[in-house]
């Protein structure tokens, strides 16, 4: 009888703790972590570029100008740099960090801003009294000097105008945060007459308020660097231009990520050649705002899970700079055989772009590197502007302008600018 007890106790046991095993590891389910990474190698100048005269040599002459077109958002600032020709290492650029190009409550500025150009000394060569007679490259100094303005008179005794009366700039404002700067020589018939050497120009991105790189071509009292030698003393700017080229490129934050488990056979988000559904969508794309979309997918059938990831310090993801590692999100995720997984994200500094699981997301049960299935999306909601340097971008302090077209992939090269490959900017992996 005892054995009969002790026989039955035994089964029934294992037959719980089979049960036991079945429900904690069921073959049907699948755990993983996705991550989401911003590997941008970004670049501090939104913009730059060179500008020269019309001749042989191709100076800007007594009489002649020139112009600059470019973008810009509130409190960014252009910069530049030119000979004064007719002397041995002097140069004409605004004091840092440029010029100024829109008032206080975003109004752009048009009109005379030759008040904001400035006469310096690169430092490097002993000033002779300057005129056509100036021979170049003349003699070096003892030590090379710390760059400083000269106003009126330079160390050596000689005497010069200020700026404003040999170089006139006049300030455009073409619309939709385009600007163009027309550059003229009017030293004509002074005591200061010279001609212009080719130059070159350059707009900092500005993030957090701050601009990344305020003093791009020059700092005054430190020595001259990057090539700013080769303009002032030969009005040769390809070394400085090479060097702005450099830094010139993509910088952008991505938005607090949205992903989605869900079970479905459409993107949970979007579908291109439709126009946004009204879901919030649009809040993501615009300005980064991840909840609003969030709360209506949680109300949709098949939708298993929504997470609303941020950076722990940053709450947006920031990119690669310098030594420093981009942003980086994860989220551990359950998901049975048939699920999906779709994420989405703003191009932070756009008007409405967002990067976006293309197609109908991807398979949640099998881990991988997920990269090459994002695609940048414009959500048309949004008229697009310069990426980085738009007036009207949320995350530039600006307010979107309207309107409403169907969701389209954004081309690249766009109208604007070159992009990164899409891997080189979002890194998605499912482990």
């Amino acid at each position: 009888m005892k054995r009969n007890l002790f026989t039955s106790c035994s089964l029934l046991s294992a037959i719980l703790l089979l049960a036991s095993c079945h429900k904690d590891d069921d073959p049907a389910m699948h755990a993983g972590t996705i991550s989401i990474e911003n590997v941008l190698d970004s670049r501090p100048l939104v913009e730059s570029g060179t500008f020269k005269g019309t001749g042989t040599p191709p100076v800007i002459l007594p009489g002649q100008s020139t112009t600059i077109s470019f973008s810009a958002a509130k409190n960014q600032r252009l910069s530049f740099a030119t000979m004064y020709g007719w002397s041995n290492d002097l140069f004409f650029a605004p004091e840092n960090p440029g010029i100024k190009l829109y008032m206080d409550d975003g109004t752009p500025i048009t009109g005379d801003v030759s008040s904001q150009v400035k006469l310096w000394d690169n430092g490097t060569r002993v000033n002779q009294l300057p005129g056509a007679s100036v021979v170049h490259p003349g003699i070096a100094e003892a030590a090379t000097k710390n760059i400083k303005e000269v106003n009126g008179m330079d160390d050596y005794g000689h005497s010069y105008l200020p700026a404003s009366q040999l170089m006139k700039l006049s300030l455009a404002y073409n619309g939709n945060s385009v600007f163009t700067l027309t550059i003229s020589n009017n030293s004509g018939g002074t005591a200061n007459e010279t001609p212009f050497s080719p130059g070159v120009w350059a707009i900092s991105y500005v993030a957090g308020g701050n601009l990344l790189l305020p003093e791009p071509v020059y700092s005054a009292g430190k020595p001259t660097a990057n090539g700013l030698t080769n303009i002032a003393e030969m009005g040769d700017n390809s070394v400085l231009s090479t060097y702005l080229t450099g830094k010139t490129g993509i910088f952008t934050p991505l938005s607090p990520v949205l992903v989605v488990v869900y079970n479905g056979q459409q993107n949970p988000f979007y579908q291109t050649g439709e126009k946004d559904r009204g879901e919030g969508l649009k809040e993501l794309a615009q300005k980064g705002n991840a909840d609003i979309l969030a709360a209506a997918l949680k109300t949709k059938a098949g939708v298993k899970a929504v997470y609303v990831l941020k950076e722990a310090t940053t709450t947006v993801l920031l990119p690669r700079s310098g030594e420093a590692a981009g942003g980086k999100v994860s989220q551990m995720i359950t998901a049975t055989k048939g699920d999906r997984i779709a994420i989405a994200t703003m191009y932070g500094f756009s008007n409405d772009w967002f990067f976006a699981s293309s197609g109908n997301g991807w398979d949640a049960t099998q881990p991988g590197d997920l990269s090459s299935t994002i695609g940048l999306y414009d959500n048309g909601t949004a008229i697009n502007q310069y990426p980085g340097a738009g007036i009207t971008q949320f995350n530039l302090a600006g307010t979107p302008l309207n309107e409403s077209k169907p969701i389209e992939m954004v081309p690249n090269p766009n109208g604007f600018t070159t992009l990164p490959a899409i891997s080189n900017i979002v890194k998605v992996t499912l482990q």
